[in-house]
């Protein structure tokens, strides 16, 4: 197995396997602003990933959610960690969240993690070498039409009211079999590397929350691009995921959503 994918892999078992033992526990549950959640698991998660990878690799760059590491500068690789992406979902006993881990090369993801503790899945994934679901191969989905697809977004917890996802999300509602919103955006990327979905997209998510599943889907034959179709770049302000088929479909109809929300 690839060194850092191994690590990445033992960190991300490691601390959900202390997410799983929490889950079902009394949670004490704070605020980092009117309604964005963090738990002494956030912070937990964080510290058992952070510990392990400093231990291995001393050197490396770590950003992630909590802000419990700092970076060393001028470093080649960098960390992306998520130590529990959707917080909301935990902290309410809905189980659907995850571990999110990867590495980057000068901004490239080259491996990725993406561990539910609930459900076990381990999605792991080494640039140029496949995307992997519990150690079986997974590629993106054959559908061929928006209109026959599942996609799926999410929405922000801060600016709730200037969101203009709410328009994507009824124009994408209108043209598919139906969009799904559960609150995890790394098992949302997961889901589309693995089929389950066939596009996703979202707004303002940060680098720890995309890094792992970018991967994943580009390496399970999927395309990542921002919603006008341009590069996507880790921390961008948006991003638009597919199985490659609807890519084009999709950001034409983001295109026209954004039209009609400039006229009015």
């Amino acid at each position: 197995m690839n060194p850092f994918l191994q690590v990445a892999v033992e960190a991300a078992l490691e601390a959900g396997a202390t997410l799983r033992e929490e889950f079902d526990r009394p949670k004490k549950i704070l605020y980092k602003g009117e309604v964005d959640l963090v738990t002494e698991s956030d912070h937990r998660s964080e510290k058992t990933i952070v510990a392990r990878l400093r231990s291995h690799f001393p050197d490396h760059a770590i950003v992630a959610e909590e802000g419990s590491s700092g970076a060393a500068a001028g470093a080649r690789y960098c960390w992306h960690i998520d130590p529990l992406d959707g917080t909301t979902n935990f902290a309410h006993g809905y189980p659907c969240f995850a571990v999110s881990m990867a590495l980057a090369d000068a901004g490239q993801p080259v491996v990725g993690v993406v561990f539910n503790p609930v459900s076990q899945e381990l999605f792991t994934a080494v640039r140029g070498e496949g995307a992997y679901l519990n150690g079986k191969r997974i590629s993106v989905s054959p559908v061929e039409k928006l209109a026959h697809s599942l996609v799926a977004t999410g929405f922000p917890t801060h600016r709730r009211k200037r969101s203009a996802n709410i328009n994507y999300y009824w124009e994408f509602t209108l043209r598919s079999h139906g969009v799904r919103r559960d609150g995890s955006a790394a098992l949302d990327l997961a889901s589309v590397a693995c089929g389950r979905f066939d596009g996703f997209w979202e707004f303002g998510l940060n680098s720890w929350d995309t890094a792992a599943g970018v991967l994943l889907i580009e390496e399970a034959g999927g395309r990542v691009t921002g919603l006008s179709g341009e590069p996507y770049q880790l921390g961008g302000p948006d991003i638009l995921t597919s199985n490659g088929r609807i890519h084009e479909e999709m950001r034409q109809l983001a295109a026209q959503v954004a039209e009609n929300a400039a006229r009015s």
